[in-house]
């Protein structure tokens, strides 16, 4: 690091859990964020502030008015602008130094694996069953960890799953893919602005651990808000042995 990145992260360096050594790992990190809405937005921001070495940020859609609400990655200049670019400009405000890669499809089949494989933590801030499989299936394969987030009305969630751990679970062991869950999306049931950052930042807050290698995870646990209560709830999570994803594409050792 050179001086003006000493200083403007020694308050991360002056925390024995991260000193120098951990700030290095954060300036040399890949980062994968898929979704660059209400979730992928204070995550997004949190991982250039930090120093992130280079964020993708993986979203096909453009900014709608309606977002504003909750989005903070955009702004009423971004109207009908790709919600990739809107969020590139933001970061470059936000940290200059941090390279990002936009791409502005609604990532699967070979270029989720790939981006995925070249990933150091993947984290997924989607609105949709369909890709948060897909991201599963392709984490498990390239044995990447997951930070996985979800936010609807006043109730959000948020997990790790760190397929480098043998035996720990995958997001498919929680949500079985195929499984009848009602599928609700903001535009239909609403969401409260702030547990969007709550759960955003707090995805964010796990990428950083695990590129850090510091603290515990949230690996094998899933916590819950509540935010009309304002009550946090961790729930354990077990392994799935008849998972039809890590049962079946996690690389033996």
């Amino acid at each position: 690091m050179n001086d003006d990145q000493l200083l403007r992260y020694s308050r991360h360096i002056l925390l024995p859990e991260i000193d120098v050594e951990g700030q290095e790992a954060i300036l040399g990190a890949r980062v994968l964020v898929v979704g660059a809405g209400g979730l992928g937005s204070p995550a997004a921001m949190y991982l250039a502030a930090a120093g992130v070495g280079t964020l993708v940020l993986a979203d096909g859609d453009t900014v709608d008015l309606t977002n504003l609400q909750r989005q903070i990655l955009h702004s009423e200049q971004g109207v009908g602008m790709s919600k990739v670019e809107s969020g590139r400009q933001t970061v470059h405000r936000l940290n200059p130094l941090v390279r990002v890669e936009t791409l502005a499809v609604r990532l699967e089949g070979e270029a989720l694996d790939e981006q995925v494989a070249a990933a150091d933590v993947v984290l997924d801030c989607c609105d949709n069953f369909a890709t948060r499989h897909a991201v599963n299936r392709a984490c498990v394969r390239h044995r990447r960890p997951l930070v996985s987030g979800a936010a609807i009305r006043f109730d959000g969630q948020v997990s790790v799953f760190d397929l480098r751990r043998e035996g720990g679970p995958c997001y498919n062991c929680l949500f079985p893919e195929g499984l009848e869950v009602e599928e609700v999306r903001c535009a239909v049931m609403g969401v409260f602005a702030p547990i969007v950052g709550m759960i955003g930042t707090t995805q964010a807050a796990e990428a950083l651990k695990l590129i850090i290698g510091c603290g515990t995870s949230l690996d094998g646990r899933l916590l819950l808000l509540d935010g009309l209560a304002m009550e946090w709830r961790s729930v354990s999570l077990a392994r799935d042995p008849a998972c039809t994803v890590c049962g079946t594409e996690r690389p033996t050792a």
